[in-house]
C-alpha cells in the first residue's frame, strides 16, 4: 500500500470516527507518520477508553 493510498483510507476512517464520537476534531486524528501510539493516546484521553479498546476500533473502521 503506498502513502495516497495510506492517505486516503484514513481519511475516510476520519470522516466515521467523527460521525461516531463527536467530540474528535481534526487535530484530534491528525496522523503522522511514525507517530501511532501518540495518536492511540490522545483518542484514549478523549474518549475514555483504554488501549485496547481504542485499537478495536480503530480495526474495526
Amino acid at each position: 500500500m503506498d502513502n495516497l493510498e495510506l492517505k486516503g483510507k484514513w481519511n475516510q476512517a476520519k470522516g466515521k470516527l467523527k460521525q461516531s464520537y463527536g467530540s474528535l476534531t481534526d487535530d484530534d486524528l491528525k496522523y503522522e507518520e511514525g507517530k501511532e501510539d501518540e495518536l492511540i493516546g490522545k483518542l484514549q484521553d478523549k474518549l475514555g477508553k483504554s488501549r485496547d479498546e481504542v485499537r478495536k476500533i480503530l480495526r474495526d473502521i
